[in-house]
């Protein structure tokens, strides 16, 4: 699939008035603060196309700029390199991190340690 066809498809979802997202798994995520007690119809729909929208364009985004453009897929690292390297997606660096492996994160506390004790 293009680039541009996949913008197209992208575009085509931003002006539609359909939602993918269920409206009730927002609405229930939104009730879960405690600062919210009733929640509008409209505000609910803005709030899921707002996700939704989002949710787009950190997939396209990621998938721009991703390994899996030959095959077609997403995967989680493409997820995790637009997080780190966009600034737009910096606020989740902290849900998405690079994935790393056990032996490299123990030798880097390891190194730490002996960091910390030096001094």
């Amino acid at each position: 699939m293009s680039d541009r066809n996949m913008e197209d498809k992208v575009e085509q979802a931003t002006n539609s008035k359909n939602i993918s997202l269920p409206m009730s798994r927002v609405r229930l995520i939104m009730k879960s603060s405690p600062d919210v007690s009733c929640i509008n119809q409209d505000a609910l729909f803005l709030t899921t196309k707002a996700t939704e929208l989002f949710v787009q364009h950190l997939a396209l985004s990621s998938y721009k700029n991703g390994s899996g453009k030959g095959t077609n897929t997403l995967s989680y690292s493409d997820l995790a390199r637009a997080a780190e390297e966009s600034e737009t997606f910096q606020f989740l660096t902290d849900i998405l991190p690079k994935k790393i492996l056990a032996r490299d994160y123990l030798k880097s506390l390891e190194e730490m340690d002996k960091d910390d004790d030096n001094l």
